[in-house]
């Protein structure tokens, strides 16, 4: 048995909702499928998700306020007023500052651009900022990727004179700012699609600005809706569809800058932008100022683009030492987790501390808030992570009061709070925690879309599923099981960390990869079925292309016997979170850690997960004992045999009678002197003479001393099988036969007899309560 680390999650759906085959002849049925999951099942909505349109998009002018706002910014640019973009530090907001300068530079605006240092402002606009804008002579502010809940500062613009117009998709709060314009999806009630990135409302209100469609700054509109995690559905997976291909040719010298650096060949997919180019947008913010970014993608020098490019590699390795040792440190701190993993600390790089909290959600599958202590502030501040099943936003938001700053969604957040309210704040997510979530609301899930035969699984039906791309949130890449007992299990790599498993079937064959789980190879046996789920994706070597599943996750359902019988040395590893008990005749040399037992010695056996049976034991009934009271997931038979009783006859009946008659004609014999004549005559070893001969003693027909025989003249009539050597001899025999001499289907055949005796047993019980 091989418990699955995660909880699977099967997508449920009626059969009715599958499109039929007769509308789309042209589509597998496991592709209609998926289609119909995603809640596609008419032919016009299969055409509009399949063959993404720009024509498909919503009209910019249905957002609130952008009529007046593309007003102002004119006016501002036909008065030579001073126009100063507003942005923030992560992908989606250089994106969207990059997107909203290059705009007015094309309206032939006076504009800078504004992206507030993290460690020393902290997010969004801030009052120093504004009024230094005011110094500077800007009269029109337009954030971008922000804004929405700064309150104060809109105040602040109104006061200085200032026109503040906000563009931002993060969740509204109780409050909305008093600002000359606010271009929110959210504020907009005649807008159909509420879900935009940052840089999807700042295109909308570029678009407005123009008057066209800016097909050309579509690159930077999907680096920022990939790298945001927005639901890639509706206009975000169109923007993100032509995006992509715009990404892939593009003449942006930044853009190629940063493929370079991030060797990126080839057609830029949704994974190159979301694994590669958005961490290392994201880095420089984390780190310093975020106006390096900005300047990469405005660069028009490929010279100057690549030295930018390799300065931000250099911050994006930098970043990554950072996370890898706050993350080592949180580690040290966190004892017991009873809800909300909360870790704080002096002198941790807060520009990191979101990657840290994700990680820490990963490995202990909590909500996790990770801050950077400030003393000399008296404050905390960092960013936090959920788990699926616990809006982060919502239940901050119901203990808004102690925090000083808050921002964020369901998933993630950033907070600054004072100090003391560390504990408090942590007690309080708790008890949401303890009154809402049970224990399996912790576990990571995987939702798998489907299971497949083996033979369903080919190289045309990837390229197939891959019309579903780009995948991204509400849009995920399709996990698919598979059930199926692999013709051959192996650990690959230099340090044997990754699993290797291959499947065949009549014609068909696939391969299953799971990076990271070599260890796994020690919990699957031969000949066992098993159930993977993983991607499906593409092996291509040398021309040769080749179907194969990327492992996320396996389960074993029944237990399992690993067949070692014969093996002259036992090496029995501690496997953390596994309880061993190994079972033998005598001691054993093995670490002290794992539970053994002698079988004449068995005191109370406990409830194991895995079992070694080191020795055959004295007959089956014990060792059927063992089996009831571990109830082992794991049995591994690693016994062998020095003298086989099986293998050497059994004396018949007439080979006693004619020995005893021997003996009796003789009355005496001593063996010492006629073992060698009786072997000779008879053809019997000397081990079977001396066997016979302890049956007759122990039945009182004769006596033995110093080796001499002596028959009992009165015998009583006794079956050899009152003999205890007799008997002992009869059960080794059958020992052996059934334990050792069996192949492994027989052997596997009667322990699972012994599992199913088990069940019976407690059936048997509940049933008579």
């Amino acid at each position: 048995m091989l418990q699955n680390r995660s909880k699977w999650k099967y997508v449920e759906m009626e059969d009715k909702a599958v499109p039929s085959m007769d509308e789309f002849t042209d589509l597998s049925p496991v592709l209609r499928k998926m289609l119909a999951q995603r809640g596609i099942t008419s032919k016009e909505e299969v055409n509009r998700f399949l063959s993404p349109d720009l024509n498909n998009l919503h009209s910019a002018e249905r957002l609130d306020s952008i009529g007046k706002a593309t007003q102002r910014v004119h006016d501002a640019i036909y008065n030579k007023e001073k126009i100063l973009v507003f942005g923030d530090y992560d992908a989606d907001g250089v994106s969207s500052t990059t997107v909203m300068l290059k705009t007015l530079q094309e309206l032939g605006a006076d504009c800078d651009f504004y992206i507030p240092n993290r460690f020393t402002e902290g997010y969004g606009p801030n009052e120093d900022a504004f009024v230094k804008a005011h110094e500077e002579g800007f009269s029109v502010i337009i954030t971008v990727d922000t804004g929405i809940a700064a309150v104060y500062e809109a105040f602040v613009a109104k006061e200085l004179g200032i026109d503040l117009i906000i563009t931002d998709h993060h969740e509204i709060q109780e409050e909305l700012p008093e600002a000359f314009a606010i271009i929110h999806p959210k504020c907009s009630p005649n807008y159909p699609f509420k879900e935009l990135a940052g840089v999807g409302v700042a295109f909308k209100f570029a678009e407005s600005l123009l008057g066209y469609f800016p097909k050309h700054l579509l690159e930077f509109v999907a680096i920022g809706t990939i790298a945001d995690l927005v639901p890639l559905v509706d206009e975000n997976r169109i923007f993100a569809y032509f995006g992509l291909h715009a990404l892939t040719i593009s003449k942006n010298v930044g853009i190629q800058a940063l493929k370079n650096v991030s060797k990126i060949e080839g057609n830029v997919t949704e994974e190159d932008v979301g694994f590669s180019i958005g961490p290392r947008l994201n880095a420089v913010g984390r780190l310093q100022d975020a106006d390096l970014a900005v300047q990469l993608l405005m660069s028009d020098d490929l010279v100057e683009a690549m030295e930018i490019a390799q300065e931000i590699q250099s911050l994006n390795e930098r970043r990554q030492r950072i996370v890898n040792e706050i993350v080592k440190e949180a580690e040290e701190i966190i004892q017991d987790i009873n809800g909300v993993v909360v870790v704080a600390k002096e002198g941790w790089n807060e520009g990191v501390l979101g990657i840290v909290a994700s990680k820490l959600v990963r490995k202990y599958d909590r909500p996790a808030i990770v801050l950077t202590i400030k003393p000399e502030l008296q404050v905390a501040k960092g960013s936090a992570r959920s788990i699926p099943a616990f809006d982060l936003f919502t239940h901050c938001m119901k203990v808004r009061e102690l925090f000083t700053h808050f921002g964020g969604h369901a998933q993630a957040a950033g907070m600054t709070l004072p100090i003391e309210n560390i504990e408090l704040i942590n007690e309080r997510l708790n008890t949401f925690i303890t009154e809402e979530l049970t224990e399996e609301d912790f576990k990571q899930e995987i939702e798998i879309s489907s299971t497949l035969d083996i033979a369903e699984i080919n190289v045309d039906l990837i390229y197939e599923i891959a019309r579903l791309a780009p995948f991204g949130m509400k849009n995920p890449k399709p996990i698919f099981e598979i059930k199926d007992i692999p013709t051959d299990v192996r650990q690959i790599g230099s340090t044997k960390n990754h699993l290797k498993l291959h499947f065949n079937k009549d014609s068909s064959q696939i391969e299953s990869i799971g990076f990271g789980l070599g260890h796994l190879y020690h919990f699957i046996s031969p000949n066992t079925p098993l159930s993977v789920v993983g991607e499906l994706g593409i092996n291509e070597w040398n021309g040769n292309k080749k179907a194969q599943v990327l492992i996320q996750d396996m389960k074993i359902d029944t237990w399992q016997l690993f067949d070692q019988r014969g093996r002259r040395q036992i090496q029995i590893q501690p496997i953390s979170n596994q309880k061993i008990l190994a079972i033998s005749n005598g001691q054993l040399n093995i670490d002290p850690s794992i539970y053994h037992e002698e079988y004449q010695e068995m005191m109370n056996l406990e409830e194991v997960d895995m079992l070694y049976i080191c020795d055959l034991p004295p007959n089956l009934e014990i060792l059927k004992k063992v089996v009831k009271a571990t109830k082992p997931k794991i049995i591994y038979a690693c016994y062998s045999v020095e003298e086989s009783a099986y293998l050497t006859s059994f004396p018949k009946r007439e080979e006693f009678i004619w020995y005893y008659a021997f003996i009796k004609k003789r009355k005496i014999v001593d063996l010492k002197q006629e073992l060698k004549a009786i072997m000779n005559v008879k053809g019997w070893s000397k081990e079977r003479i001396i066997f016979m001969s302890k049956v007759f003693f122990e039945l009182d027909f004769v006596k033995i001393e110093n080796g001499i025989i002596q028959i009992n003249p009165n015998p009583e009539k006794r079956d050899l099988t009152e003999s205890t050597s007799y008997k002992d001899r009869l059960k080794r025999i059958e020992v052996e036969k059934t334990l050792y001499y069996s192949n492994y289907e027989e052997l596997r055949t009667w322990f699972t007899n012994c599992m199913e005796q088990l069940e019976t047993t407690k059936e048997e019980v509940v049933s008579g309560l």
